[in-house]
């Protein structure tokens, strides 16, 4: 696979200015997604016959076949000079165009991503699942990886991913390490967990639960004495839990709404919020720790009432997205303009915003 020339220029410039997304579409300049913004490349517009000789260079014919199968398809390419990427190759107009994300080598720091002290001792769970949940963007897969990275630094255990594609490649410290790419590996999400199951793993991790046979095996794994670690495209930890529940048909959601009570230990829910300065952006969380009145609640299928369970258990280091929020903002970081279009409950934020300003 040799990746087009054109390519290897955008792939530089994106290191060069620090973007996070590249995005090729035909008859545009190359646009650049900085500190959360998009920008336009100083090069010129790109035909829907570069879009196409692009796009294609960076499959190999296995990926081809699946691309032209499925209309899309996200896979990571690695330059040894640029470093590893990830893609997202879809058809618009009847002509392939692409999304890239450069992917750092190294994996950051709990401090430097910001997330609760908590998260380390989720890592140090030997079973049950743990989700890591948000919209597409919000540094999922980081969080991801650096859960196995710490594990990895920890522990002597097998640790087995199911990624589509591989972002970080991780190193064996302690650990053993299998990382298995979707259509480069395996097939798909839910056949591979199967055989995984096989491959004597202490540790799971999976790029997404996006399908009911995938969710059903992995809450199977996380019951018999495996940790499970996955995301999932939800907003908060009630919605996660109501979301999984409802992509099974109502005959099997008793069984399946059991077995998440009993292996779900916790929920990470997170946002990433453009700074005030524009120089950057800062990680906002959610944090559900699964206790007694948890399961119950589950069980019950009171799923909201999961919401009044994180804001009496701040001692547990428990706290609902619009805390981080308001934290975020009482600490000058991000203005009050972006803390209300990230909020679970924005009228509630403002007002608790206000009342503290005294309007």
């Amino acid at each position: 696979m040799q990746i087009a020339k054109e390519v290897r220029q955008i792939l530089a410039l994106a290191r060069k200015v620090n973007a996070s997304d590249i995005h090729i579409i035909a008859g545009m300049s190359p646009l650049l997604r900085i500190n959360g913004e998009i920008v336009l490349a100083d090069v010129p517009p790109l035909s829907r016959d570069d879009t196409r000789r692009m796009s294609y260079s960076l499959l190999n014919p296995q990926q081809i076949a699946v691309f032209e199968r499925d209309w899309q398809i996200c896979c990571s390419v690695f330059d040894d000079k640029f470093g590893r990427f990830r893609v997202s190759i879809y058809y618009q107009a009847n002509n392939p165009e692409m999304a890239l994300r450069p992917v750092t080598d190294r994996v950051a720091t709990r401090n430097e991503l910001r997330l609760p002290d908590t998260v380390e001792d989720l890592t140090r769970l030997t079973n049950g699942l743990i989700l890591i949940t948000g919209p597409t963007g919000s540094g999922k897969t980081t969080t991801m990886n650096y859960m196995i990275d710490l594990i990895n630094s920890e522990r002597r255990c097998k640790i087995i991913t199911i990624e589509d594609p591989v972002e970080y490649v991780h190193t064996r410290k302690k650990a053993a390490i299998v990382q298995q790419e979707l259509y480069t590996d395996v097939k798909s999400f839910a056949s591979a967990l199967v055989h995984v199951l096989r491959q004597d793993p202490d540790v799971i991790c999976i790029g997404e639960m996006r399908d009911p046979d995938t969710t059903a095996t992995a809450l199977t794994a996380a019951e018999t004495g495996h940790l499970v670690i996955a995301t999932c495209h939800t907003a908060n930890a009630f919605q996660t839990v109501e979301r999984i529940a409802s992509i099974f048909p109502d005959t099997q959601q008793p069984q399946i709404i059991t077995q998440l009570a009993n292996s779900l230990k916790a929920v990470i829910a997170q946002r990433l919020v453009s700074k005030v300065d524009k120089k950057g952006r800062v990680l906002a969380t959610e944090l559900l720790i699964v206790e007694p009145a948890s399961k119950r609640h589950i069980r019950e299928k009171e799923f909201h009432q999961l919401v009044s369970v994180i804001q009496t258990g701040r001692r547990m280091g428990m706290h609902t997205m619009d805390d981080s929020l308001y934290e975020l903002y009482q600490m000058g970081e991000i203005s009050l303009e972006a803390a209300l279009n990230h909020a679970i409950y924005p009228k509630s934020l403002q007002e608790r915003i206000h009342g503290d300003n005294g309007d």
